[in-house]
């Protein structure tokens, strides 16, 4: 007998309809499973056969023959081992009940329990596109699976709970999300921690406001790991949509929560600075996501910038302008979205103290050179704003004054938002680092001081087109934090003194 199921699969954050047929029929025992399964989906004749033998049902004896459609597109993972024990038990009419308009994803147990599985919610929302009306998924995964709107989603914990609600002999709750009850995480730190250093938060601030990258530079001890992890909580909070994205991307590496799966704080990821380029970028045999996309819609931040490989620094020059990443391997092509802020710190010199007036650096010329060579042009030239964080004088650890909060700060930066979004409303993008070259005349209005000033900088700065446009935006992100619709001179000079450090240090 000839039966199909339905169920879903992966490439990347696409999902895609797989159809399992099973064809039980008399013959020689033998069970086959074809249709470019992977090592992992091979493996799932044992665990169905186990799983069907110790829930009391009976695996047929006869020719099995397992078809995993379309069979041109390699399957991956252990996820088909519900529907295939499902189409096995109803071609052997062991199972009546008609589950044609059901789409169901899951590994098995060789006890029969139904584990939870990576990708679920992407899966979840294109089954919902093709018209299926009720997804079956395991329990660990139900609440993930609850977020998507117009389509019944159930948790099943066994196949023996399964086949009594399919035969009617039980009931299984659907499940429902509610987004009220949205689980909002409150952050450990804030910015009224950090003692001085106002030049950095004012950067930071702008950074914030505008999505734009930044480069921190400075002593050891002065703060800027602990400014660097302060920025996510200066952020606008996620949109549903964006929470969505987020979580998709998490859900494909299946680091997702069973208590609260959507994700809706902005992730900050901080990467060791051992870490591979496949894993920055992502990659490997079933090509995942990487810290570019793990980051998506929050802060990449890369501690001890220097000391990263060559090759995974470079890795990250075509992300941040693209905003995507594209990983290509012999039998697939896969996207993954990146749009993320990446801060970078890094001391001056491979002792921490080059160019600092109260310490003497005990660096040689070569030494020094040799460190800050290791981070390239291009890559330096991508980062928008340069910072100088200067160790912490005494006075503003032992103050009493209190330091502003991250709400204040968010408050600003929410605002600066506010007039980008509306200003962009009918572009793709909605923040000024976003901002193409060709559309700056129109939005980058300047005055005829503030000309005279970029004019200067560029021509006794030596800098490049590419600088020239972070210098633009920068200051298009300082007048909206000040309210101006024209940017003036003074936030030019700002925007200016945000591009100098690479002088300081990369020219002395």
């Amino acid at each position: 007998m000839l039966c199909r199921v339905k169920s879903m699969g992966l490439i990347g954050l696409s999902a895609y309809a797989v159809t399992v047929e099973v064809d039980v029929s008399v013959g020689l025992p033998t069970f086959e499973l074809v249709g470019l399964p992977d090592a992992a989906v091979k493996e799932s004749r044992e665990r169905v056969r186990a799983s069907l033998k110790n829930c009391g049902y009976e695996f047929p004896i006869g020719r099995v023959i397992i078809n995993l459609a379309p069979a041109d597109v390699k399957k991956v993972g252990p996820l088909y081992d519900l529907p295939i024990l499902l189409g096995i038990m109803k071609a052997s009419e062991q199972l009546s009940k008609c589950i044609d308009n059901s789409c169901f994803i899951g590994e098995l147990s060789l006890g029969g329990e139904v584990r939870r599985c990576a990708g679920v919610l992407p899966m979840v929302i294109e089954a919902k596109s093709r018209g299926i009306k009720s997804i079956f998924v395991p329990k660990d995964n139900a609440l993930e699976a609850s977020i998507v709107d117009g389509i019944k989603v159930y948790g099943v914990s066994d196949i023996g709970e399964l086949i009594r609600f399919l035969n009617g002999e039980d009931c299984i709750k659907q499940l429902t999300y509610n987004k009220l009850n949205i689980k909002q995480k409150s952050f450990d730190v804030d910015f009224s921690d950090v003692k001085g250093q106002a030049l950095a938060k004012r950067a930071l601030e702008i950074a914030a406001a505008g999505g734009h990258n930044v480069l921190l530079i400075g002593p050891p001890g002065s703060g800027k790991s602990m400014l660097a992890k302060r920025l996510p909580t200066i952020l606008p909070e996620l949109t549903f949509d964006e929470s969505i994205e987020v979580t998709n991307v998490h859900s494909v590496v299946g680091k997702l929560s069973c208590d609260n799966p959507l994700i809706s704080v902005r992730p900050f990821r901080s990467p060791h600075h051992t870490i591979s380029s496949v894993g920055l970028s992502g990659g490997g045999s079933n090509v995942k996501p990487g810290e570019i996309s793990m980051a998506h819609h929050g802060v990449l931040f890369l501690d001890e910038l220097p000391e990263f490989k060559r090759d995974v620094k470079e890795v990250l020059r075509q992300p941040i302008e693209d905003e995507q990443i594209t990983i290509t391997r012999a039998a697939v092509s896969v996207t993954y979205p990146c749009s993320i802020i990446v801060v970078a710190a890094m001391n001056p010199c491979p002792c921490g103290y080059f160019g600092q007036p109260t310490r003497e650096c005990t660096c040689s010329y070569s030494k020094v050179e040799q460190y800050l060579s290791k981070v390239s042009g291009p890559l330096l030239d991508r980062l928008d704003i340069h910072v100088d964080v200067a160790p912490v004088e005494f006075d503003d650890l032992t103050q009493s004054k209190q330091e502003e909060t991250s709400a204040q700060i968010r408050c600003r930066v929410e605002k600066a938002r506010s007039i980008q979004q509306k200003r962009y409303k009918k572009y793709s993008f909605s923040n000024n680092a976003k901002l193409a070259s060709s559309q700056m005349k129109k939005y980058c209005v300047l005055t005829d001081s503030a000309k005279i000033m970029l004019r200067n900088a560029f021509d006794k700065m030596g800098l490049s087109a590419r600088a020239y446009d972070k210098i633009l935006k920068v200051s298009r992100t300082i007048a909206d934090l000040d309210g101006q619709d024209v940017i003036q001179s003074y936030h030019i000079a700002e925007a200016i003194q945000y591009r100098s450090m690479d002088r300081k240090y990369w020219k002395n």
